[in-house]
């Protein structure tokens, strides 16, 4: 398998681990090993937000933040549209949205591996 990125959203105060537990499921749906992983990102709204901090530090990948603006390009590829993540982001679905910049700044281009999951107070997408 070659490289992929996991882009992720999540409410304030999220644990790591349910980060983490979000995205060993996410593995381990698609048979995909966390070694592939090469890059996490979100939002720069969550640049103070310690669970996805940790995640990157465990994992030892690293963490790619961006803005709103560089996430609507990525809008029209989304499974899913979100109005409480555009009304807390301004943008409507940030875990894919953010997963498709990563892959398509590291690759050239980019398509969703795995569309939105969920749990609890994360969401989770893999593009590649």
């Amino acid at each position: 398998m070659p490289a992929f990125y996991a882009g992720f959203g999540c409410r304030r105060g999220c644990p790591a681990d349910t980060l983490e537990t979000l995205l060993h499921q996410a593995l381990d749906s698609q048979g995909l090993a966390l070694a592939d992983l090469h890059g996490i990102a979100s939002t720069s709204l969550k640049a103070d937000e310690p669970g996805l901090q940790q995640l990157a530090e465990r994992l030892d990948v690293p963490l790619v933040l961006y803005d709103t603006a560089q996430l609507q390009p990525y809008e029209l590829q989304l499974s899913h549209r979100s109005a409480a993540a555009h009304a807390h982001s301004g943008c409507w679905g940030v875990a894919e949205s953010a997963a498709l910049a990563l892959a398509s700044q590291q690759l050239g281009t980019a398509r969703l591996l795995l569309t939105r999951q969920v749990m609890g107070p994360a969401t989770l997408a893999l593009a590649c």
